[in-house]
């Protein structure tokens, strides 16, 4: 069934149809149109779109492939439970304002079927948004206020390790557990810089940049991905050859969606050595917490690029002083060579810390990636493949940049307010070592050398609700607030992967660059305009698009909002036309 917006009586239609048609002024009268479409509601109409688009797919796939096998409409008996089981932040499923849902959801088990599925969702004028692991912050991939079809990917997750070449090709609906897990099954000398969550989807992380704990030696997922394989919006297949080094430079970090379905990456895997080191190390404000939070600063982005030590600072119950709040700093770290080299160095650069080899547990690499994950219940290797489904958090997350080390005083504030608000955390990753070597233009990820460390603002909850949603929310918002002072200026700086809603949105149905720009700059930086034109390029329709999607330019674009593609526009209102003479 196709659903589109219509308004609440044929009278409201006709009235203001006719009043919109009275308009000699093309501009009013589009403005006025899309005015009047923002106020409808979801309702179904049309009972031919369904059954177009599966004889579109029909005649776009194999004669032997079963359509219905990965189409999955909302009568489905099985659409809800994969819907849900990928959808990790619980606000999407039980908020009190819900989204509307897929209409279809496609879930290809062949690239010919993710060429199909792109044609026909164009063919019937259809939105089309792409999921791999689901990760995504603001549910942006799954959810959306216009009429969408949604193509999954978790079917294609093939892992092929060529230990030989040092390289894999890796489908873009694997998850990094699948990802390390079959590196490890063909060697034990090799491994990949990319995220400590198992359950990422590959295709979402990679095309984000993909940082990890190896990037101060390795650089991010992007740093060290060969080739790639992207539908376009054409369905046509393209490898990096076929699609030209601009659009090859835009899905390593400037997000995939915006440009193409990626079906996989060619990536170079890395040699890692025998043994590995991690540990974990706690203060609190009772004890030297700020001191180590000061040194932490100065230490973290500059010592050996073999070292990374992430820092978690939280408010929690003191453990002296009862009902007492106080703030627990948490540093964990992972050291590319053994204890007694990791403890001699630290004693030298950062005594504060008073790390003893007792506090280090020297690993390989493939179990120190399982020790990262464990707070996702992950005890051994084997359990990196579990995809963990139908494991939703109420969360939300936003980021910052730091590029100046912040003062004592300035973490004592920073406690105070933490204290005050009561949840929300923050989690400081290093940068240096690679990162400052590699060009800010060598990739869309533009936030190299200059950065010291990045933020991440961190709040989850357990309740459901409205009350709930909104206090979590105001307290994280708060905080990101009162941060500003310490965090980079013009732009504030955003991490795309970190997807936050709350720095700008396009509004739907437009395709603007001036709303584009407004959190464009903030993930991209200078590359913003760069990633415009392959998109302008590569997509001139704009036919992958999202609420954070880069935006095209139009022909007579002058440096102002483009609005939609012309005939997009003459669409739109030739559909509103051919329904009203329906009454």
């Amino acid at each position: 069934m196709r659903q589109v917006y219509i308004p609440s009586t044929r009278h409201s239609i006709t009235q203001s149809f006719s009043s919109m048609a009275n308009s000699t002024n093309f501009c009013a009268l589009l403005l006025a149109l899309i005015l009047y479409l923002s106020s409808f509601t979801w309702a179904a109409i049309d009972v031919s779109v369904y059954e177009s688009f599966l004889q579109c797919l029909q005649n776009n796939t194999n004669p032997q492939d079963h359509i219905s096998d990965f189409v999955y409409s909302q009568t489905n008996a099985s659409y809800t439970s994969v819907l849900q089981a990928y959808i990790r932040n619980a606000r999407l499923i039980n908020s009190t304002t819900p989204k509307p849902k897929p209409l279809i959801i496609l879930a290809p088990t062949q690239i010919s079927h993710v060429q199909a599925s792109v044609i026909c969702s164009k063919k019937v004028g259809y939105q089309l948004k792409i999921r791999s692991g689901g990760h995504d912050y603001e549910g942006i991939s799954y959810s959306s206020d216009d009429p969408f079809f949604l193509l999954d990917m978790f079917n294609l997750r093939s892992v092929d390790v060529d230990v030989k070449n040092e390289s894999a090709w890796v489908q873009t609906g694997a998850t990094l557990g699948e990802v390390y897990y079959r590196i490890w099954e063909k060697s034990k000398a090799h491994g990949f810089p990319a995220g400590i969550c198992p359950t990422v989807g590959v295709g979402g992380h990679f095309s984000g940049g993909g940082y990890g704990n190896m990037l101060r030696k390795f650089g991010l997922a992007v740093d060290n991905v060969l080739d790639a394989q992207i539908v376009d919006a054409n369905g046509k297949l393209l490898d990096r050859k076929a699609m030209g080094e601009d659009l090859f430079w835009a899905i390593r970090g400037g997000g995939g969606a915006s440009f193409g379905v990626i079906i996989s990456y060619k990536i170079k895997l890395v040699l890692v050595p025998e043994i590995v080191t991690v540990f974990k190390v706690e203060r609190f404000i009772e004890d030297n917490a700020t001191d180590v939070a000061y040194k932490w600063q100065l230490v973290a982005p500059k010592t050996d690029k073999n070292l990374f030590m992430r820092m978690l600072l939280q408010p929690v119950t003191s453990k002296t002083k009862k009902k007492q709040k106080t703030i627990r700093v948490s540093v964990y770290a992972l050291y590319l060579g053994e204890a007694d080299t990791l403890v001699s160095l630290l004693g030298k650069e950062f005594p504060e810390l008073g790390l003893k080899k007792e506090n280090c547990n020297e690993t390989s690499w493939i179990r120190s990636v399982v020790w990262w994950a464990n707070s996702d219940h992950v005890t051994s290797p084997k359990d990196l493949l579990d995809r963990n489904l139908n494991s939703a958090k109420f969360l939300k997350r936003k980021s910052d940049y730091v590029q100046t080390p912040i003062s004592k005083d300035g973490l004592k504030w920073i406690w105070q307010r933490m204290i005050e608000l009561g949840k929300t955390g923050l989690v400081f990753n290093p940068y240096g070592g690679r990162m400052d070597e590699i060009s800010s233009s060598d990739a869309p990820f533009p936030h190299r050398a200059g950065n010291l460390f990045k933020i991440q603002y961190s709040v989850n909850w357990e309740q459901a609700g409205s009350k709930a949603e909104n206090e979590y929310l105001t307290q994280i918002r708060k905080l990101y607030s009162y941060m500003t002072p310490f965090v980079s200026k013009n732009p504030r700086s955003a991490f795309l992967n970190y997807r936050d809603l709350d720095i700008g949105v396009m509004e739907a149905g437009k395709n603007s660059y001036e709303e584009g720009s407004v959190y464009g700059i903030k993930y991209f930086k200078g590359n913003f305009d760069r990633l415009v034109k392959v998109k302008t390029v590569i997509d001139p329709e704009n036919f992958f698009r999202n609420e954070q999607s880069i935006p095209t330019l139009s022909r007579g674009y002058s440096g102002v909002d483009v609005g939609r593609d012309s005939r997009s526009i003459v669409k739109l209102i030739i559909g509103v036309i051919i329904y009203l003479l329906s009454f």
